[in-house]
């Protein structure tokens, strides 16, 4: 009787570093396998896509509030994860950079995002080309961008 008290006195929840590793198992789960059996997978990419659009921009004014300036169209989205080599120094980059992850996002289509600063709609222009990976389309294929939101 007293050793089953000790054991279960001893006996101690889960650990944060536990439950967050269910939440991103279950949030993989949940993104790979919610779009295919709701029968959508192309609205779900489009969705990715415009989510990551709006993550990038965020770390775009980051970079810009510490540097002064948002990176060159040269030195593109790289600059949120390591330190531009050409064009504008970044004065006051942040270590570890802008981004989670360590490295530039491709889009739900496994292509690069396109950025270009300065840009023709505004400071920058960021943009996914969609299912086909070409400029301009429709249904699937409808480039997704920071300029036209829906």
């Amino acid at each position: 009787m007293k050793f089953r008290r000790k054991h279960l006195q001893a006996q101690h929840g889960f650990t944060l570093i536990e439950l967050m590793v269910v939440i991103v198992i279950l949030g993989i789960l949940a993104g790979l396998i919610i779009p295919r059996i709701m029968g959508r997978p192309d609205e779900a990419r489009q969705a990715k896509a415009r989510m990551e659009i709006e993550s990038l921009t965020t770390a775009l004014k980051l970079y810009k509030l510490d540097n002064g300036a948002y990176p060159t169209t040269e030195q593109g989205l790289n600059a949120l994860v390591d330190p531009p080599a050409t064009g504008n120094p970044a004065k006051k980059w942040r270590q570890g950079g802008y981004l989670e992850r360590g490295k530039a996002p491709k889009d739900p289509w496994d292509n690069d995002y396109v950025y270009l600063c300065p840009g023709v709609h505004g400071d920058f222009d960021l943009s996914s080309n969609g299912a086909d990976g070409e400029p301009e389309g429709d249904g699937k294929d409808k480039d997704i961008t920071n300029w036209d939101t829906e």
